[in-house]
């Protein structure tokens, strides 16, 4: 992207060979300028919509659109960046402490403002920060940005003409619900949301909470993931924390390693029954809609 700084240079102009000023001037031909304004930063505004995503706001390329228009991605909320971080020579960089401070409050907001956890359906959060000229010329916003997302397995955006606030209030239809898990060795190759009055193997079951480590340490430390998921996987359906890995199996989507050195822990789980069809949702099913 292009990037333009403006810079204002006094021009002192001297003229000579004039014996006296023109009639109804004093002779000083700047003393009755006005005095330049004040150089402020730009910051975009909440609640706008955009045509394209990027994580660096430009503001040459600023546009924003009515969220009824067609739109890629949506603003939600804009921060300001506090802290160390404010006098550095550039924005926050992924795993700083500015940018997980960031983080945790598009977290937040962006959740309050969909009605669930933004994991647990198909959309995506993107912490966007000024560009280094903007941050050098005093701009200290993020912006909370969200969009649609093409799939569990493709995260692209989809064109919306409707606004993501309260979208994954209720029966949206961006929730994360039943899925057909593709396998190949054993391995899940892709999950294909189906109606959970379809055949079924596997179901969305909420989001489980990493603990705060490093990213090696939680990659090597699969059992919690297993032991946060099993125990997730208990509470939606109703069976005893202390036998439900007789009765399923579970699947499980991690953040990539940037999304977790700037703050997110959230693991998405979802239950896997391998044995039988399943043709209902096993929310409150109880020991007798999932069987040992």
């Amino acid at each position: 992207m292009k990037r333009v700084t403006l810079c204002a240079t006094l021009v002192a102009l001297t003229l000579a060979g004039c014996a006296t000023a023109p009639p109804g001037t004093d002779g000083d031909l700047v003393d009755d300028w006005a005095p330049l304004a004040t150089a402020t930063g730009f910051t975009p505004d909440a609640g706008t919509c955009h045509p394209t995503g990027s994580k660096v706001g430009y503001r040459s390329s600023y546009a924003p659109a009515p969220c009824d228009q067609p739109h890629m991605v949506e603003t939600l909320h804009v921060g300001t960046v506090t802290g160390a971080d404010t006098t550095d020579s550039a924005p926050p960089k992924a795993g700083s402490a500015g940018m997980q401070a960031a983080y945790a409050t598009c977290e937040q907001e962006v959740n309050q403002a969909l009605g669930a956890d933004w994991r647990s359906g198909r959309v995506g959060l993107t912490v966007v920060m000024p560009s280094r000229g903007g941050w050098e010329g005093g701009s200290r916003w993020f912006r909370c940005d969200v969009h649609e997302e093409k799939s569990l397995d493709d995260r692209s955006a989809v064109s919306r003409t409707a606004s993501l606030t309260g979208a994954l209030k209720g029966d949206s239809e961006l929730r994360h619900t039943c899925f057909e898990p593709a396998l190949e060795d054993d391995q899940v190759t892709e999950m294909k949301p189906v109606a959970c009055d379809q055949k079924h193997h596997a179901e969305f079951v909420g989001v489980w909470t990493a603990p705060d480590t490093d990213f090696a340490d939680f990659q090597r430390n699969e059992d919690k993931t297993d032991k946060g998921c099993a125990e997730l996987i208990a509470e939606y359906v109703g069976v005893p924390r202390s036998d439900v890995k007789y009765r399923a199996g579970w699947i499980y989507y991690e953040p990539w390693e940037e999304q977790w050195i700037n703050g997110d822990r959230g693991v998405q789980c979802f239950l896997w029954v391998g044995d039988r069809n399943l043709t209902r949702s096993m929310k409150g099913a109880g020991k007798a809609g999932l069987p040992i």
